[in-house]
C-alpha cells in the first residue's frame, strides 16, 4: 500500500461522520446534505462512491455490525441498511422531533444503543425491535454512547456532563456508576464544543476507558474504582480534543486536536506518532481500520481523508493480536492455587478464554488478570544493546520544549507574538507576508507602531527601551534577528543580526531599564542607551548584544534550553539540567546572568510537581524572577540580589482562589507588580488569550497560609508578604541606610504586629507574644508593646520586652547593622587576585655575594623626599635624570620605615615641602616626625675628625632643655618597642616661627657676625640639598647654626640653639651635632646615618649605642663646595 494520504470530499461543509465496516473493507460516511456515501478502502480517490438518499436530513451518526450499518440523522429516524446496501432501509426507531445523536451496536450485533436530544437512552434488539429498553439517569440530551468489549456494560455521556455506566448483563439494566466533572458540561447543541466527541472508549482488555476531560487531556478511567489512573498529555498536543479511536489490538490510541492528529502508546502513554500534514478544518470523527494500518477521519469541511501506514513497519502493528499485544489484550483466567497432586491444573488455565470473530471477548467474570510479567509489547523506550542484550532504561516523561513566554499559537491567522507588562505584539497573516502591529499600555511612554514583515517573524520579545524579533532559516535565508529602539533620537537604531546559515533561533530576550522620560521625544537625554539583547541559538550558544547591535559575550548554553527572559539588570533564563526524570519531573533549572559583567548571580532548580510543566516565566516590577506552572502556582525569588542564597517562594495558588468556587476558568500570566498578579482570565477549555485583546486583571497576592480564616492569620500572611516585598527593596539600597517609604511600610507593619501582640496577650499566648515584639522595627513600637503588656497586667511579659527594648537601644542600630550585612556580602565576593610572581632569574642568583666578602660600596638608594626641590613652576625636562629615576624608583617600592605624621602614616613619596610663593619650599609645621629603627643598625663615629675653625648650629639639632644629660639617640641600634615606648620627636617651633617672618620680609640681608643679629636679619629656607658653605668663623660660642650637606641621607629637622660650652657640646654631641639621618632598608634591620658638615671638612659623627666603642670607617662625603648649588642661608 502507498503512503501517500488521501483526501476526497465526502460530504458537503458540516457536521460529518465515518464508520469502517467490521471487516474493514468499507467506509461510511454521512453529512449534513443528508447523504451517506460508501467507499471501498481498496480503491483511490478517482472511486465513485455508492449512494444513499433516504435520510430527509442531515446524518448525524453511522455504525455497523456484523452485515448491516445502520445511520440517525436530523430527522429522527434510525435506518437499518444491509450490509453493502444503500436501499430498503429499515426503520429501527424515532426520537419525538429531536435529531439521533449517537448509535452503538454491541460486539456480538445483537442490541443497538440509540441515544438523542432527549434525555433517555433507548436499547434495541436487532432480531425483534419491538423488544426496546429506556434507561433514564441524564438530566440533559445524551450525546455519545459505547460498549464494553464483553457487552456487558455500556456508557453514556450527556450533554450535563456526566458519564453513566450501565450494567446490561442481566434482564434489567441497572445503572452501574455516575462520573462527573470529567467531560465538559455542553447544553448548546449549535456550539463547536457540542459536536467534539466525548466518548468514552473502552480498551480492548476491557479494564478501563478513555475519554477527553474538560481540561484537553486524555484520562483513563478504571473499571475497578471508576477513578482516573492516569492521563495522557503532551505540550504538543493542546487545545481541545475533538475525537477518540482505539485500534483493534488495543495497542495505539488516535486523538484529533486542531494542532493536529497524534498516536500514543496505550503501554506508556507516550506520544508515538504525528500526521506530519496540515488539518485546514476542525475532525469530527476519527477510526482505525479493523483489518489494516490505516487510519481515517473526516471533518467539518466534509472531507474525508486516509492516512495509509500510520504506524511504521518497524512498530507492532495496530492489527494482528500477537504476543507483543497479549499484556493488553489477552485476559488469562486466574485458576486456583496448585495443590501437590494437582498436575493438570496448567492445562486448564486459559479454558474459559472465549475470543470470536470481532474481538468480543467473554469478559463478564472478574476473575481474571492481565499477562503483566509476559512477552508483552517491547516498550520502544527499552533498547536492547551489546552481545550481552543489556538493558538500557532511558526517560518516559516527554521533554518540555521551548517557548516564549507571553505567545500564542497562530488561530483564524491571526497570533500574539509577545504579551506583558509593557505593552502587546499582534501579528495578521496575509498569506505573503505579516502585519506586526505593536501598542504599549503607557501611550504616554511610547508610542505604537506597526509594520509589514515579509520575514515572518515567529518569535518577539517586548524590553522597556525596544523589541526584539526573530525568525528561522528558510530556503537560502539564513536566520537573523532585527532590534527596534523606541526612542527616535538616533535615525539609524534599528540593526539585524544574522545567524549562520543552518542555525535557528531558540528564544531571544529584550531588556534594559526602564526609561527616565518619554521616548516619544524627537531628543532623549537619557544616556543609559538602548537596553540589551539576548539570544540562544540551536548551536548551545547564549549571545549577548547591546541595544546599539555591539556583540558583547558568547556563552555557552548548559543543557536543553527551555525559555528566558530579560530584566534591567539580568537575564533570566530556564533550561533543562539533563533529561526528564522517569517519575515525571521536567528537571528545569534556572540560571540569573548579570548584564554588567556576565556571571553568574542565581543558579537554582525550578520548584516545578511532577507531572506538571513550566507556563510562564516573567519579572516583578520589583526586578525578581517570577515562574508559573501548569498546575496554577506562581513562585518568586526575592532574595535575588543575595549572590547563591535566594530561594524560591509560592506567593499565590490559583486553585485556592475564592473567586474561582463554581467557575471553569484559568489565568495566563502577564506579570507581577507589587502585591498583584497580572493576567488574563481565561473561560471554559481556553489554553491562551483569543481576539478581541481581553482586558488584564488584578488578582492579589496570597501566601499559601493554612489559617488566612482568621483575623490573625490574614494579618500573618501579610507581614510575611509585606516583609519579602521589603526584603527586595532592602537588598538594593547598598551604603544607604533606609528611605523614607521603607520606613513608612515598616512602621504600618509595626501597627499590625501591635494587633497580634494584643491579641496574643488576651489569649495568655505569652511565647507567641515575645516572637511577634521581635519583629518590631521601631524602639518606639515596643513602648506600645509595654502598654499592651501592662494593661493586661503581665508584669513578666512587661520585663522582657523592656529587656528586649534594651538590647536594641544598645545594640548596634539596625539600619547600620543591616548595611555592615550588605557590604560583608559585597567582601565575600570580591574578585580574587592573581598571585604575585617573583622575579627571578639564574644570573642575579649566581652573582649574589658571600657573606662577609662583599667590599663594594653599598647600592644606591633613591628617596623622593631629599630630592633637589626647584620653583613651583619648573619643566619636568629641568629635572635631573637622577631624580626622575628616583621619583620611578620609589614608586613601585615599598618602605619598611615608618614615620609618625600627626598619628597618621607617612611615606617617602609624601615628604615634599609645600612650595612658598616664590618658588621656595617650605616644610609643614604640622609634621611631627618619630623614626622607627630595626633591632639592628650600624653604628658609625666621626674618623680623623678636626675641630673646624667656625662650628655653625645645625638647624635641625635638638634644642637642649631641663634635660642636662645626654638623651638617648632614637637612631640607634636597639629594640623597636623600647623606641616605641619613648616621647616622640618634636619639631622646634621656634625655628620654623623664624622661617615664617623671613619668608614674610622676602628680603635678602647681609650676613652678621653675631646670632642675635643674623636671628633679627632672617634667613631664607632652602631645601635638605646643597646647603652654602660654613660663614667666616666670626662666632664660636654663641651661635650655633650649621650649614646642611647634600649627603645621602634623610635630615631630620631640629630647632637650632644657643652655642653651649666645649664640654657640653663633647657631651650631646649625639645629639646637637647630626644634620641629616639615612635609613636604609635591608629586610628587618634600618641603619641611620648622620653627616655633619663642619666648615669646608665633612665630619662624620658617630652615633653612640651603649657599650659600642669600635669606630666604623667610612668614606668622606663630598663637600659642600663641591656640590655646585648656590648658597643659601638659613636663619638662627
Amino acid at each position: 500500500m502507498s503512503d501517500q494520504v488521501l483526501t476526497s470530499t465526502a460530504n458537503c461543509a458540516g457536521y460529518t461522520c465515518l464508520a469502517f465496516a467490521r471487516d474493514g473493507s468499507r467506509i461510511y460516511t454521512g453529512g449534513s446534505d443528508s447523504l451517506v456515501r460508501i467507499w471501498k478502502t481498496d480503491l483511490g480517490t478517482d472511486e465513485e462512491p455508492d449512494l444513499s438518499v433516504d435520510a430527509a436530513e442531515g446524518i448525524t451518526t453511522l455504525a455497523v455490525g456484523k452485515d448491516i450499518w445502520l445511520s440517525g440523522s436530523a430527522d429522527n429516524l434510525v435506518r437499518q441498511y444491509a450490509k453493502g446496501e444503500t436501499q430498503d432501509p429499515i426503520t429501527i426507531t424515532s426520537a419525538k422531533a429531536v435529531p439521533i445523536r449517537c448509535v452503538a451496536v454491541d460486539p456480538k450485533s445483537q442490541r443497538v444503543a440509540v441515544t438523542s436530544d432527549e434525555m433517555e437512552v433507548k436499547v434495541i434488539s436487532l432480531e425483534d425491535t419491538t423488544d426496546m429498553k429506556v434507561l433514564s439517569g441524564h438530566r440533559k440530551a445524551v450525546r455519545r454512547v459505547t460498549w464494553h468489549p464483553s457487552g456487558s456494560l455500556m456508557t453514556t455521556c450527556g450533554a450535563d456532563g456526566r458519564i453513566i455506566v450501565w450494567n446490561m448483563s442481566g434482564d434489567e439494566p441497572k445503572e452501574e456508576k455516575v462520573i462527573e466533572g470529567v467531560i465538559p458540561e455542553v447544553s448548546d447543541p449549535e456550539s463547536p464544543e457540542f459536536s467534539h466527541d466525548c466518548s468514552a472508549i473502552w480498551h480492548t482488555s476491557g479494564l478501563h476507558f478513555f475519554v477527553a476531560t474538560k481540561g484537553h487531556e486524555i484520562v483513563t478511567i478504571s473499571r475497578n474504582t471508576w477513578t482516573k489512573a492516569s492521563t495522557y498529555s503532551d505540550d504538543a498536543a493542546t487545545g481541545a480534543i475533538t475525537s477518540l479511536a482505539m485500534s483493534r489490538n488495543g495497542l495505539y490510541l488516535a486523538s484529533a486536536t486542531k494542532g493536529g492528529i497524534f498516536i500514543w502508546s496505550t503501554q506508556n502513554r507516550r506520544m508515538l506518532f504525528r500526521f506530519n500534514g496540515a488539518l485546514n478544518a476542525m475532525v469530527t470523527q476519527l477510526a482505525f481500520s479493523p483489518s489494516q494500518n490505516m487510519l481515517a477521519w473526516t471533518d467539518v469541511d466534509g472531507v474525508l481523508t486516509r492516512w495509509p501506514n500510520p504506524i511504521p513497519a518497524t512498530a507492532p502493528d495496530p492489527v494482528t493480536i500477537t504476543n507483543a499485544s497479549a499484556s493488553a489484550t489477552v485476559p488469562v483466567k486466574r485458576a486456583a492455587t496448585p495443590t501437590l497432586f494437582d498436575k493438570d491444573e496448567d492445562a486448564k488455565i486459559n479454558a474459559d478464554v472465549d475470543l470470536d470473530d470481532d474481538m468480543g471477548i467473554d469478559l463478564d467474570n472478574d476473575d481474571w488478570i492481565l499477562d503483566d510479567l509476559g512477552d508483552g509489547m517491547i516498550d520502544d523506550e527499552k533498547k536492547w544493546s551489546g552481545k550481552d542484550g543489556i538493558r538500557e532504561m532511558v526517560s518516559v516523561t516527554k521533554a518540555q520544549p521551548a517557548f516564549q513566554p507571553g505567545s500564542t499559537p497562530m488561530e483564524n491567522k491571526k497570533r500574539y507574538l509577545a504579551y506583558n507588562m509593557v505593552g502587546v505584539i499582534e501579528v495578521t497573516d496575509q498569506d505573503t507576508h505579516h502585519i506586526v502591529n505593536v501598542e504599549f499600555h503607557d501611550r504616554s511612554a511610547r508610542k505604537s507602531y506597526h509594520f509589514t514583515d515579509h520575514f515572518k517573524y515567529d518569535l518577539a520579545s517586548l524590553g522597556e527601551r525596544g523589541a526584539l524579533y526573530a525568525c528561522q532559516p528558510e530556503n537560502d535565508h539564513p536566520a537573523h534577528v532585527m532590534y527596534k529602539p523606541y526612542g527616535l533620537w538616533a535615525s539609524q537604531g534599528e540593526w539585524t543580526y544574522e545567524l549562520p546559515k543552518g542555525t535557528k533561533v531558540l528564544g531571544i530576550a529584550a531588556g534594559g531599564p526602564p526609561p527616565t522620560k518619554s521616548l516619544r521625544m524627537q531628543s532623549d537625554a537619557d544616556i543609559q542607551g538602548n537596553g540589551n539583547a539576548v539570544i540562544a541559538t540551536s548551536d548551545g550558544e547564549l549571545i549577548f548584544l547591546t541595544g546599539g547591535g555591539v556583540e558583547r559575550c558568547c556563552l555557552s548554553l548548559q543543557g536543553d534550553y527551555v525559555s528566558m527572559v530579560a530584566g534591567p539588570e539580568w537575564v533570566f533564563i530556564v533550561h533543562r539540567d539533563g533529561s526528564t526524570t522517569m517519575d515525571g519531573s521536567q528537571n528545569l533549572t534556572g540560571r540569573l546572568i548579570k548584564f554588567d559583567d556576565y556571571c553568574l548571580l542565581q543558579k537554582d532548580t525550578l520548584p516545578i510537581a511532577k507531572g506538571q510543566t513550566l507556563k510562564w516565566i516573567g519579572i516583578s516590577e520589583e526586578g525578581a524572577p517570577v515562574i508559573y506552572d501548569s498546575s496554577g502556582v506562581l513562585n518568586a525569588l526575592p532574595r535575588f540580589r543575595l549572590p547563591f542564597a535566594a530561594t524560591w517562594t509560592r506567593v499565590l495558588n490559583t486553585n485556592a482562589l475564592a473567586r474561582r468556587e463554581g467557575k471553569q476558568e484559568s489565568y495566563w500570566p502577564v506579570g507581577v507588580s507589587g502585591e498583584t498578579f497580572m493576567c488574563l482570565i481565561l473561560k471554559g477549555r481556553q489554553e491562551h488569550p483569543e481576539f478581541p485583546r481581553p482586558l488584564i486583571q488584578e488578582l492579589p497576592l496570597q501566601l499559601p497560609f493554612k489559617r488566612t480564616e482568621t483575623k490573625d492569620g490574614q494579618l500573618e500572611e501579610h507581614l510575611a508578604r509585606e516583609t519579602m516585598l521589603l526584603d527586595i527593596i532592602r537588598d538594593g539600597l547598598g551604603d544607604e541606610l533606609g528611605t523614607d517609604e521603607i520606613a513608612r511600610r515598616e512602621l504600618a507593619l509595626d501597627k499590625e504586629i501591635i494587633q497580634l501582640i494584643q491579641s496574643a496577650c488576651k489569649a495568655d499566648k505569652l511565647a507567641r507574644a515575645i516572637d511577634l515584639v521581635k519583629l518590631l522595627h521601631h524602639t518606639a513600637s515596643f513602648e506600645m508593646a509595654i502598654k499592651v503588656a501592662q494593661f493586661y497586667h503581665l508584669l513578666g511579659l512587661r520585663e522582657k520586652i523592656e529587656a528586649l527594648r534594651d538590647d536594641r537601644e544598645d545594640g548596634d542600630d539596625r539600619l547600620e547593622k543591616a548595611r555592615e550585612k550588605r557590604r560583608d556580602r559585597e567582601r565575600d565576593f570580591v574578585p580574587v587576585a592573581p598571585p604575585r610572581q617573583l622575579a627571578f632569574t639564574e644570573s642575579s642568583s649566581s652573582s649574589m655575594p658571600k657573606p662577609f666578602s662583599d667590599f663594594r660600596p653599598p647600592p644606591m638608594i633613591h628617596r623622593p623626599g631629599l630630592e633637589r626641590a626647584g620653583p613651583s613652576g619648573t619643566n619636568a625636562s629641568t629635572i635631573p635624570t637622577a631624580a626622575k629615576s628616583t621619583q620611578q624608583s620609589i614608586a613601585t617600592s615599598e618602605s619598611t620605615s615608618s614615620w609618625d605624621l600627626d598619628d597618621s602614616q607617612f611615606q617617602d613619596e609624601e615628604y615634599v615641602a609645600n612650595p612658598t610663593p616664590d618658588g621656595k619650599r617650605k616644610r609643614s609645621e604640622e609634621r611631627e616626625v618619630t623614626i622607627n629603627t630595626g633591632a639592628a643598625e650600624s653604628k658609625r663615629r666621626a674618623v680623623g675628625s678636626e675641630a673646624a675653625p667656625q662650628a655653625r648650629a645645625n638647624p635641625f639639632a635638638r634644642k637642649p632643655g631641663a634635660d642636662t644629660n645626654a638623651r638617648p639617640n632614637p637612631f640607634s641600634s636597639r629594640p623597636a618597642d623600647t623606641l616605641m615606648n619613648q616621647k616622640s620627636l618634636h619639631k622646634s617651633e621656634s625655628f620654623f616661627t623664624k622661617v615664617d617672618a623671613a619668608e614674610a620680609d622676602k628680603s635678602k640681608r647681609p650676613l652678621k657676625g653675631k646670632a642675635k643679629e643674623k636671628k633679627e636679619s632672617g634667613g631664607r629656607q632652602t631645601t635638605l640639598f646643597g646647603l652654602p658653605p660654613p660663614a667666616p668663623p666670626s662666632i664660636s660660642t654663641t651661635s650655633s647654626s650649621d650649614k646642611k650637606t647634600p649627603g645621602p641621607g634623610r635630615p631630620k629637622k631640629k630647632q637650632p640653639t644657643p652655642a653651649p660650652s666645649v664640654a657640653e657640646e663633647t657631651q650631646q654631641s649625639t645629639v646637637i651635632d647630626s644634620q641629616a639621618t639615612e635609613i636604609i632598608d635591608t629586610g628587618d634591620s634600618q641603619a641611620t646615618e648622620m653627616d655633619v658638615n663642619m666648615g669646608d671638612e665633612t665630619q662624620r659623627t658617630e652615633v653612640v649605642d651603649g657599650n659600642e666603642d669600635e669606630p666604623i670607617e667610612w668614606p668622606e662625603s663630598p663637600a659642600a663646595g663641591e656640590s655646585g648649588l648656590p648658597e643659601v642661608e638659613v636663619g638662627a
